[in-house]
């Protein structure tokens, strides 16, 4: 069994579940985003690429990006000089265009070919969480935008969690929603062996996360299934009606940050 313990965390922490583990998870988490059910799929793809916007000729960056197929769609839509960094290494073939690079979004600065290199989108797809300091890692993003750029960064809804663990200790979703103690979750639809040791945060902590990285929040989406994808996948309807789903949200830097 792997365990994934909790990283440092920074002012307003969030999350800081280190990397470790994510090489045993990857794989299973790419089998099952690439399910016709996955929420994925369904719900944050189509809502993330809306967000982004026409990517002609921008340059992408995809922090976490796990097997790059993303940021390879995106390059093949007309993103220019496209890369993807994740810590597992496990990419697809990158097509022309697109660089997939092994490495730890935890401090981009030290990604070999990233310093000092500017992007008009950097995003953050459900990898946010594995920042060991969260607020360095939004810094370092930031200090790599262009100056037209944003992050887009998607984080599961809180409540999730605290529901989640309402229901399996008998306590109420306030106890769980302000508890402070990192507790254990299993992705059961990725790897039932890699347990995870997760950090609880509530929304006050995301938004102080943004504002302590000097960046501030211009759009924020909660992306719901459409009634068509409801009636065809009712099971996955359930789910978000009872664990709520995600969070998007767009950054930008605040005026007067250095480099600004």
């Amino acid at each position: 069994m792997v365990t994934k313990d909790s990283g440092a965390a920074g002012a307003g922490a969030v999350g800081g579940d280190s990397s470790r583990p994510w090489q045993t998870l990857s794989a299973g988490f790419e089998q099952a985003r690439a399910r016709e059910d996955s929420l994925d799929r369904l719900v944050e793809w189509p809502a993330q690429r809306a967000l982004l916007g026409d990517v002609t000729g921008l340059a992408v960056l995809d922090a976490g990006c796990g097997n790059g197929a993303k940021i390879a769609q995106l390059a093949g839509e007309g993103a220019a000089a496209s890369v993807g960094v994740d810590i597992s290494a496990n990419f697809v073939a990158p097509p022309p265009g697109v660089e997939l690079i092994q490495g730890d979004l935890s401090d981009l600065a030290s990604v070999a070919g990233l310093a000092g290199r500017p992007f008009d989108r950097i995003l953050f797809l459900q990898s946010f969480g594995y920042a060991a300091d969260p607020v360095q890692a939004l810094r370092t993003a930031r200090d790599l935008l262009t100056d037209d750029g944003f992050i887009l960064l998607t984080r599961t809804q809180p409540i999730r969690y605290a529901v989640e663990r309402s229901e399996q200790n008998g306590t109420s979703l306030g106890e769980e929603y302000f508890a402070t103690e990192s507790f254990v979750y299993r992705h059961r639809n990725w790897d039932e062996q890699v347990t995870l040791t997760k950090r609880p945060y509530t929304m006050s902590d995301l938004l102080n996360t943004f504002s302590a990285a000097g960046l501030w929040i211009e759009t924020t989406v909660e992306p719901q299934m459409s009634a068509e994808a409801a009636e065809r996948y009712p099971h996955k309807q359930a789910v978000m009606n009872a664990y709520l789903g995600i969070l998007m949200f767009v950054l930008r830097p605040l005026s007067g940050q250095p480099g600004r």
